[in-house]
This record gives structure tokens, sequence and C-alpha cells, in this order.
């Protein structure tokens, strides 16, 4: 995927946070003999941990483009039904995606491209708030289908409440969704994963990993999985897919979910890539 042409290309992506969870890092970074715990017992053998989510606003001469969406404010209720509350509460005080647009003077119905790396409850939640007849949002087709094709209101962390009765439009494999601006295919978390390559006329390829890779520390070599994984030979492809793009654009690459890579990101309002 070749980069922007320079007068068809991002002017900016800002990070914008969107809550941040408490989990077992075993969730997280799956290691021989762990087990997981919930907010009620966060001793060892696995430590408690942080764990930041993120959105990202691209601003492009044909329009602003939104990656992701965060965690709901109604987080407690709506988890409920899950069990979800228990094992990713979010923090007190938290920052979301609502207030980290308002914080850009902008509103979802500003945001005319929202593209959803998959549909789990921690990066679609917040959908609904651009489903206005003027946002055009994006998913992957094999998610998509995986999404809808089990019975009940949620299988694991899919809950349809998040983004059902959408009007979606769909792609497949890797697409461009503006110059300079691709979603790559990298299943294996889910049916339909997808990363983000945004290429930037200052700093360089930026590439969003979303859930194919969580942290750092998994990313390798060799890379290290996670306790949710739909197919772990998909998600190492997947990883050395993205490895490659890494290596052959130079990108600078931005995890799902590292809250020590989070302490040195340029987060908006005070920062952004150019």
């Amino acid at each position: 995927m070749p980069a922007a042409s320079r007068t068809s290309a991002p002017t900016r992506a800002h990070l914008l946070r969107t809550g941040v969870m408490e989990c077992d890092r075993t969730w997280l970074l799956l290691k021989p003999g762990a087990t997981i715990t919930d907010r009620n017992d966060t001793a060892k053998p696995a430590p408690w941990t942080t764990c930041p989510t993120h959105a990202v606003l691209i601003e492009h001469p044909e329009g602003r483009v939104l990656w992701d969406t965060g965690v709901p404010q109604d987080w407690e209720t709506r988890w409920e039904p899950t069990g979800l509350q228990e094992f990713f509460p979010v923090q007190s005080g938290t920052s979301y995606l609502t207030d980290s647009l308002a914080a850009l003077e902008l509103a979802p119905e500003d945001i005319d491209v929202l593209v959803l790396s998959h549909l789990h409850f921690d990066h679609a939640a917040n959908a609904k708030l651009f489903d206005n007849g003027r946002t055009k949002i994006v998913v992957n087709r094999k998610e998509h289908e995986g999404a809808f094709g089990f019975d009940g209101p949620f299988k694991g962390a899919h809950l349809k409440v998040d983004y059902e009765n959408i009007d979606y439009t769909f792609v497949d494999g890797d697409s461009e969704i503006l110059p300079g601006i691709n979603v790559i295919d990298t299943p294996g978390h889910t049916w339909g994963t997808m990363s983000l390559q945004v290429d930037l006329p200052e700093s360089g390829t930026k590439l969003f990993t979303s859930d194919a890779v969580y942290l750092e520390e998994s990313w390798g070599p060799p890379a290290i999985g996670a306790a949710i994984v739909w197919d772990s030979v998909r998600w190492l492809e997947s990883v050395e897919k993205l490895r490659r793009i890494a290596r052959e654009t130079g990108a600078e690459v931005i995890f799902g979910h590292d809250a020590q890579q989070a302490e040195s990101l340029p987060f908006a309002p005070d920062g952004a890539f150019t």
C-alpha cells in the first residue's frame, strides 16, 4: 500500500482517550500456568493491571475519519448480563470518547467516516452515537457475519446491543478508506479484526494494531498470544503480516491496550501525529 500523495493525504492524526479499564493481565498476555481473576480478587498469580482504550481521529482533505469508539459510559449496567463488568471495570474519572471529541470542539455528527476495527465491547460500544444518517460506518464483512452469527444477545466480548440495527458499509481484505488511510485485514483475535495504517506527511507511517496485538510485549518475536483469540494460527499470521508492513514502511507501531506505551503517546488535545 503506497503512501498517499501530498495533495491528498492525511494532515494530522489525533489519539483520543476512550476509557481505561482494569483487568487481570492474563487477558492481555497469556503465559503457562496463568489463571484469571475478577475485580474481587486482584492478588497474584497474575497482576491486576490497567487496560487503556483509544480511538484515532484522522484529519483528511476529504473528511474526518474516526477509528474505534472505546468503552460506554453505562458500562456497569450494559455489561451486567455478560459478567464483563467484573473482569473489566472502568476506572472512575476516566475520559470517554465524547469527552475527547468535545475537547477538540467536535461531536459525533462532525465525523464523516467511522471505521470499527472489530465489534468487541471496548471498541464498538459507542457506534450507535454515529448512526445519524450522515456518518458512514465501516466494518469488515467477516466480522459482521460472525458478530451476528450466534444466538442470544451476546457471545464472549460481542454484545449485539452495541452494534445491531446499524446501516454498515462493508470492506473485504486490505482496503483504502481514503488516500493515505488504509485498513489491514488482521484476523485471529476475531473473525474480521482490522488494523489501521495512516501515512502522514511529516512523521511518516503509523500502524495502529487494535487487538491484533495488545501489547508491545506481545509483538515479539516470538509473538505471545492473549486469552481472547478466535484462531491462534491466523492471529500469528496477522502479527507477522503487521511486522512485515512495519519493516517495509518504517512505521511507528501503536498497540491496542499497552498502558506503558500510552504514557509516551501524544494524546489529544495536547498533542497529535503530523
